[in-house]
């Protein structure tokens, strides 16, 4: 599975668990630590508590596995590391004081069919 397919994956398994707001952004041209960034928002600190567990298990299944996790849910953000693909978890508050797309807002934004 290459890294957008892994990106799409995440971003299908964030939905299913009814994360909001999910993007994906193709930073392959600007960064050189990654190829993707996914982000959603979840409603609660137990809801991305939830978000994080259901992409470490369904990933795992596919024998993808995150080099590292970083934050809790209570700290509003959750960030895993995949090597070219990076999910961020965030409450909307974080999400919208750290602005990630605006930030990245030169890249390629992928349109999703979820």
């Amino acid at each position: 599975m290459d890294s957008k397919q892994t990106a799409i994956l995440a971003a299908k398994i964030l939905s299913d668990k009814k994360a909001v707001d999910i993007t994906v952004i193709d930073i392959s041209v600007k960064s050189t630590f990654a190829d993707y960034f996914v982000l959603a928002s979840g409603s609660s600190q137990r809801q991305i508590g939830t978000l994080r567990d259901e992409i470490d298990d369904r990933l795992a299944k596919e024998n993808i596995l995150p080099n590292g996790v970083e934050g809790k849910p209570d700290s509003g953000w959750i960030l895993m590391d995949y090597g070219d693909v990076i999910v961020n978890i965030l409450t909307a508050d974080m999400r919208d004081r750290y602005n990630i797309e605006k930030v990245w807002g030169d890249c390629e934004f992928l349109q999703l069919d979820l």
